[in-house]
């Protein structure tokens, strides 16, 4: 498949256009394309949702993807499964939950291996976000691994972000105590039945009043994503998010953080293969470590 067939499916709005670009983005190859649909990118509302392991950010996702499409929105879903260290595959495959969507058109959803990236996104998210917005998909929600203290990367990707915890769970008292609190624009306690859930609020309520909010200062959202509870309540606290970012401006500052985090991205990725490959042909082993990195950067000057 060579590039102008995938712009002219592109161009065309086929999904398989989309998907196509995607996949040249992941494999490295995305440049041109992302230059040629740029200017149309600008205009998606793009939701960030993190939080530990099993804490039901794919359900979560479901109920999401099922509120914005029962308002009429377009909606791409973006989520970020651990991969193996081996082969650099996904794991979890967590598409799977999303099941009810997969024949609904209007709803475009990708699986992406996160292969090691510490931030808990795949280094081809940003890419990804772009072309879908390009593409004219209204709504953009990444669902991120779920790796903790390194997740905080997401806020930089997302306009909104959603910080997932479960009662009972000493994972998202460490989540909170790691730092993430201040990348939340909206919290979520999912699973409100459980008979913690009302201490977990309490918790995060007496955490926030230790930060100092500069503007925004985020909400608290009980949920049940199973039975869909909670979900309405969940995308009012999105609306009023967005809302805020449009009267104040911030919103600018937002796309801004999203091009400077791909910017720094690509630059690093192409500073690391020249890395690799001075390594290669370059190291000395009659150095020390400190000694070796001095003479590689010494060559790059």
């Amino acid at each position: 498949m060579d590039a102008d067939t995938v712009l002219r499916d592109f161009d065309a709005g086929r999904a398989r256009g989309l998907a196509r670009a995607i996949s040249w983005a992941e494999s490295g190859r995305g440049a041109d394309l992302v230059r040629h649909v740029y200017p149309r990118a600008g205009h998606a509302l793009t939701i960030g949702l993190t939080g530990p392991p099993g804490v039901g950010k794919s359900t979560l996702s479901s109920g999401l993807v099922r509120k914005a499409r029962s308002l009429g929105k377009t909606v791409g879903v973006i989520s970020v499964d651990p991969s193996s260290p081996f082969s650099h595959g996904a794991l979890l495959g967590d598409r799977i939950r999303l099941n009810e969507h997969f024949v609904d058109p209007d709803v475009f959803i990708r699986s992406m291996a996160s292969r090691g990236h510490l931030g808990g996104v795949s280094g081809a998210t940003a890419d990804t976000i772009l072309l879908m917005d390009a593409f004219g998909l209204e709504m953009i929600l990444i669902e991120t691994v779920g790796v903790g203290q390194s997740e905080i990367e997401i806020a930089e990707l997302a306009q909104t972000t959603l910080v997932a915890l479960q009662p009972g769970s000493g994972d998202s008292i460490q989540v909170l105590k790691a730092g993430i609190m201040e990348i939340a624009d909206v919290f979520v306690v999912n699973k409100a039945d459980h008979p913690m859930a009302n201490m977990m609020r309490r918790e995060i309520r007496g955490m926030m009043e230790m930060l100092d909010f500069k503007g925004w200062v985020p909400e608290l959202v009980m949920t049940q994503a199973l039975s869909g509870e909670g979900i309405d309540d969940l995308w009012r606290a999105i609306e009023a998010h967005r809302a805020y970012l449009n009267e104040t401006g911030e919103i600018v500052s937002k796309r801004r953080e999203a091009f400077t985090h791909q910017v720094r991205q690509l630059v690093l990725g192409r500073l690391q293969e020249r890395l690799d490959d001075d390594l290669q042909a370059r190291l000395s082993t009659d150095l020390d470590p400190y000694a070796a990195a001095d003479a590689l950067l010494q060559g790059w000057r």
